[in-house]
């Protein structure tokens, strides 16, 4: 069966172009490597993620909104708990927005907000999390599989496809 291989990319649509991309490379350490006039291509140099910015002719603008079907929140990930206590310092220092972090089933969760209102997400796994991806990996998938997962983590979640 075929499969995609991974994400590529991810591109945002924002009011302010220059606004914007001095926001994640200020805050995020992105890279500028291509300027299309209405778009700008960032890419992190460590993990090679990359994001476009888009500004389209005849947008709605106004600030963003998790309510209107779509994006809900862009996801990336922190190597811990720790690192997450890093950056609410550094969102600190910079002025950004943010959600103190919250510790929840499947991981630990800092919030935060672009200059267009975009919702972003630091996550770092907790043991339940690598749990899970090590018994996904290993080829545990059916919905018994998962079933029995949860119940050996004993965690309170509801259960796909259950009432």
């Amino acid at each position: 069966m075929v499969s995609f291989a991974g994400i590529d990319h991810v591109s945002l649509t924002v009011c302010d172009l220059d606004r914007s991309q001095h926001f994640y490379v200020t805050v995020l350490d992105f890279v500028p490597v291509l300027d299309v006039g209405y778009g700008r291509i960032l890419m992190h140099p460590d993990t090679g993620f990359t994001l476009s910015l888009m500004k389209h002719e005849g947008a709605r603008g106004g600030d963003f909104t998790e309510l209107t079907t779509g994006l809900d929140h862009l996801g990336m990930t922190a190597a811990s708990r720790a690192d997450l206590e890093e950056w609410e310092r550094r969102f600190d220092e910079l002025g950004v927005t943010y959600t103190p972090i919250r510790d929840m089933e499947f991981g630990f969760h800092l919030n935060f907000r672009d200059p267009d209102n975009i919702a972003l997400e630091l996550s770092a796994p907790n043991e339940h999390l690598l749990a899970a991806k090590k018994a996904l990996a290993e080829g545990h998938t059916s919905q018994a599989d998962i079933d029995d997962f949860i119940e050996d983590h004993d965690l309170d979640l509801p259960r796909a496809g259950k009432d």
